[in-house]
Parts: structure tokens; sequence; C-alpha cells
């Protein structure tokens, strides 16, 4: 049984930083893919950043230089930290991960696929989700 358990959230002023945090059991691919989206009230999820077994990671424009992904793969805990968040980072925070299914073609993986929101072939298993605010 996989479950994705995500923490960290909360309400932060403009400027300051967060560090969300999402523990993963139950999850064994050795070769994976695990990230962290966002979505805002009326809008669809959409990638934020997200990673490969191959240490590969994937940014959307809008938090290029601000945001870092990585993993403790001791703790198997995913991480994302958030610096120099923006009033438009407000969003619920989801943690995802997955294995390559068939749908997906061999070799590199396109970064709109990386980055791209639900249904998506590459995540097959999603938390629950935690709420940032900034203002």
């Amino acid at each position: 049984h996989v479950q994705l358990v995500e923490s960290g959230g909360g309400s932060v002023q403009i400027g300051e930083s967060l560090r969300l945090s999402c523990a993963i059991s139950g999850f064994t691919s050795r070769a994976y893919f695990m990230g962290w989206f966002r979505q805002e009230p009326g809008k669809e999820r959409e990638g934020v950043a997200t990673m490969d077994s191959d240490g590969n990671t994937f940014y959307a424009d809008s938090v290029k230089g601000r945001f870092t992904v990585s993993k403790d793969n001791a703790r198997n805990t995913l991480y994302l930290q958030m610096d120099s968040l923006k009033v438009e980072d407000t969003a619920i925070y989801y943690c995802a991960a997955g294995s390559r299914q068939s749908s997906v073609a061999p070799g590199p993986v396109p970064e709109r696929l990386m980055l791209r929101g639900p249904p998506n072939p590459l995540y097959n298993y999603w938390g629950q989700g935690t709420q940032v605010t900034v203002s």
C-alpha cells in the first residue's frame, strides 16, 4: 500500500521561505518519477518541481531560481524548498510519485510530461495536499 503524506504548509509573508516534506511509504520502484504539483481554486493542477531517479530535475518557469526539489533516500522523503515566496505561489501543494507505464515511450521523458498535471501516466500516486498561503 503506497502512501504519500505532505507536511510543512502554512501561512507566510511575501519573501519568506517554507519547506514542504512528503513522507513516502510502500513505494519500492528504483526507477521513479516524483515531484510537487499545486492547484489554485478553480484551476487545473500544475507541475511545480519534479525529478526522476537519475537525479534530473525539472521546474516550472514561474519557480525557477526560487524552488528546489530534493529527496532524502535514507528517510524516503521528498522535499520542496520554497524561497522568495510570492502571493501567486498560494495554492494547495501535492506530492506525487510513480514509475514509467507502458503508455510512455522508452527513452528520455519530455519536460512537458514531467511537469504535466493529472492525468499523467508518470505519477500513479498522490498525497492529500498541504495548503500554502502567501500574503
